[in-house]
């Protein structure tokens, strides 16, 4: 906590004070393209600017493409040389992230990095169009079923480099804030129990169970990918749309603990380009040091549990729509 206050810098050199372009600086990012979902605002549109900024090719993933175009046309009008492309994507929608993945790889283009950042916070309960409840569809399953398609991309374009492809997931000091068991595998969709930061919560313990379990499966094939999450820290932005009222009073008493967008995507772009973080895999990383997540996530089992949940849940959906 002091660290966080004070901005003191950890081991890595950088603190919770650092900017996306103090940890990237005198990184030459040339050789690598990169996908960020949600990448048409905040922290998203930080590490897509700062990305570009150090010369690799960004696709930026986006619901709203009328905001995507805006992002690009702010990024190119500060840096003519920028190398940007838009390409829609709706992570509550399965169908949408399988049309997203096919128009990419058609363009025949390597994928050296991937940044799951987009997600939705606090929202009220709803159903996504696949019938799953939407923080859960949109922050882990949309991103989980995303990676897989990926997969095959990243493993070819790292043999064929042999440049370490890296992954980063976008998780949350949230996690902590999860049902008793960590996933409620068999009421993700009970309505009547639903409390919207709780499940929030459990799809951030998602996001870096998730992580940890491909890292794992990863390194067991030999697969030159690593795979970490990491916690952005406290940043008012869009992702906050549904509880503005309630975050402007908790910042009024946390002032001190929040941070800056240049500051939020400091630890994304540091896990995504440092140099240092060469081999490093299954980590959760905050304020750009490596940091020790809860017990359920790194629970192996759980972990287990909810790739096989995640790939049932993707069958399923897929049957309704061959159907």
């Amino acid at each position: 906590m002091l660290r966080l206050i004070t901005g003191r810098r950890g081991a890595s050199g950088f603190g919770s004070a650092s900017t996306a372009e103090e940890v990237t600086q005198g990184i030459d990012a040339t050789p690598f393209t990169v996908i960020i979902t949600g990448g048409a605002s905040g922290i998203g549109l930080e590490t897509a600017r700062v990305l570009a900024l150090r010369n690799a090719h960004v696709i930026i993933a986006a619901r709203n493409m009328e905001t995507a175009n805006e992002a690009k046309q702010h990024i190119l009008n500060e840096n003519k040389a920028a190398h940007i492309d838009i390409l829609k994507l709706d992570l509550s929608s399965l169908k949408s992230v399988k049309a997203f993945a096919d128009n990419f790889l058609a363009l025949n283009l390597p994928l050296n990095i991937l940044i799951n950042n987009a997600g939705i916070m606090f929202c009220p309960f709803q159903l996504s169009e696949d019938g799953i409840e939407m923080q859960f569809a949109t922050n882990h399953l949309g991103h989980f079923y995303l990676t897989s398609l990926f997969l095959d991309k990243m493993k070819e374009t790292a043999k064929a480099t042999g440049i370490e492809g890296r992954i980063v997931n976008l998780s949350s000091v949230a996690h902590l804030v999860c049902p008793r068991k960590g996933i409620e595998f068999h009421n993700i969709n009970d309505k009547n129990s639903y409390q919207d930061k709780v499940a929030y919560g459990q799809s951030k313990l998602a996001n870096l169970l998730h992580a940890n379990e491909l890292s794992r499966r990863l390194q067991e094939e030999g697969a030159n990918i690593t795979v970490n999450s990491v916690h952005p820290g406290l940043i008012m932005t869009n992702l906050m749309r549904h509880s503005a009222f309630l975050m402007r009073i908790i910042r009024v008493f946390t002032c001190l603990l929040w941070k800056n967008v240049p500051q939020g995507a400091a630890t994304t772009c540091y896990v995504a380009l440092h140099p240092s973080l060469k081999g490093v895999t299954g980590k959760y990383f905050v304020d750009c040091n490596e940091y020790k997540p809860s017990k359920l996530a790194e629970d192996e089992v759980l972990a287990r549990n909810l790739w096989d949940f995640s790939n049932k849940l993707i069958n399923a959906s897929q049957k309704i729509i061959d159907e």
